[in-house]
């Protein structure tokens, strides 16, 4: 099996992230992040702690750190001890804040015509007509 190159490792951990599929992750103070994530091709796990990216995947965030670990034993020992170093900046444990590739378009809406008179919870009244409470 070829070596990676620590660039191509931190595109394939940010790819794992982005894609919702970090085992952990947690949101320091600062913006920054902590995840848990093992790369199902290779069956490694990683540490990877990182910033925001501004430059939508152009750069890698100022401040990268990864750890690779043979054993998924070993990696959540290792989270786990990182965020107990970190304990005081924890802002959100299981963060999706900031994940990459995830557009909003807005309020899915749903059931818009749900108070019209074909909503069986909806009593219909005529305007004149008043409105019986029994």
């Amino acid at each position: 099996m070829q070596e990676r190159s620590e660039e191509q490792i931190l595109s394939r951990l940010f790819e794992l992230e982005n894609g919702g599929q970090a085992d952990r992750r947690v949101e320091l103070a600062g913006e920054r992040y902590v995840s848990l994530i093992q790369d199902p091709d290779t069956g490694r796990s990683y540490v990877l702690q990182h910033g925001v990216d501004d430059t939508e995947g152009a750069e890698i965030p100022e401040g990268t750190e990864f750890y690779e670990y043979q054993s998924r034993a070993e990696a959540e020992r290792a989270f786990a001890e990182l965020l107990g170093e970190v304990a005081v900046e924890v802002v959100e444990v299981d963060s999706e804040e900031d994940l990459g590739d995830s557009e909003v378009d807005g309020a899915e809406m749903r059931d818009v015509y749900a108070a019209d008179d074909t909503d069986p919870l909806v009593e219909s009244a005529q305007p004149d007509e008043p409105i019986d409470p029994a």
